[in-house]
């Protein structure tokens, strides 16, 4: 059985004639015909019944055109994968990202893979990484970065980085943070602007403060990480415990201020992940690259992590 004659056995059939097909395709119908009987005999099944006004498909021909499609379509889908893969990639790749890794990793991922992949269009999805790990379990997504959390046998991931929390407040410091470290049992006292519950980075404080017996001093939940440090960066009485990514552009203008947290150390992995619920393409494999390529380089210009 060869493709070409699935092919000729699929045009007969769409166009129920030997003589329609072979005008259409562009292919004598005496070869079409010896090319048919050959599959016939192949297969030991007859695929077409005669009629006055052309030809049906037999029950055994019905069969075959399920399959026939389907490995037609394989066929293609391949060619055109192989054939671009010595091609610039082009085409649509989304990528999604939580809040506060899109607020240090868009802009630069925007304008550099732009420069890189001309022909790609490049797609940004931000959401809690709750919702990031279900838009790429149901193929909504290319690709997602996360902070590293329980996820199934459809997602496959590697590790970026890890990422220390700091806790970050306005430059005047009204609850006296000082100058130096803090450690976490400050928290208890420190009137603190957190995310709801089941954000990820909530139910993380939560479960590390729960083991050092800190119950910290929730003032205000919300989940929009902007609103957030604009409170701060007026000058409110609050705090946040956030990455230092996060804020990197408003601590460098020293418009809030930050703290490293210390007995214990707040860390999370960032992940770049990918799903077997939508096909890899070369744009989404060069993304791939090119995201943690971009973190790395982001780390060595000091965005991701105060100095040391």
């Amino acid at each position: 059985m060869e493709l070409k004659q699935l092919e000729y056995f699929i045009a007969i059939a769409d166009f129920k004639s030997f003589s329609r097909a072979s005008l259409r395709i562009g292919v004598s119908q005496p070869v079409l015909s010896r090319q048919i009987k050959a599959l016939e005999q192949e297969l030991g099944v007859t695929l077409y019944h005669r009629t006055g006004h052309g030809v049906v498909l037999s029950d055994a021909g019905k069969c075959l055109e399920q399959y026939a499609k389907g490995i037609l379509d394989t066929a293609a889908t391949a060619k055109r994968e192989l054939t671009a893969l010595g091609k610039e990639p082009s085409g649509r790749v989304l990528i999604g990202m939580p809040p506060s890794v899109q607020a240090v990793l868009a802009a630069p991922l925007v304008k550099r893979f732009r420069q890189s992949f001309p022909q790609v269009s490049l797609g940004i999805m931000e959401g809690f990484s709750g919702h990031v790990q279900e838009w790429l379990t149901t193929g909504r997504l290319d690709i997602a970065i996360l902070y590293q959390t329980k996820y199934n046998g459809m997602l496959t991931g590697d590790p970026l980085l890890t990422d220390e929390l700091f806790l970050l407040g306005p430059t005047h410091d009204p609850a006296r943070a000082g100058e130096g470290p803090v450690p976490l049992s400050s928290l208890a006292h420190i009137p603190l602007i957190l995310p709801n519950k089941p954000h990820g980075l909530r139910l993380l404080l939560d479960e590390v403060m729960a083991k050092s017996a800190v119950i910290p001093n929730i003032q205000l939940e919300m989940d929009a990480m902007p609103s957030t440090l604009s409170l701060i960066e007026h000058g409110l009485q609050y705090y946040t415990v956030l990455s230092y990514s996060s804020a990197h552009e408003l601590i460098e203008s020293r418009r809030i201020r930050y703290w490293k947290i210390i007995e214990p150390t707040i860390k999370r992995n960032l992940v770049v992940v990918s799903s077997s619920q939508r096909p890899s393409t070369k744009a989404s494999r060069e993304l791939m690259i090119f995201v943690r390529q971009l973190v790395q380089s982001l780390v060595d210009e000091g965005r991701w992590s105060p100095p040391a």
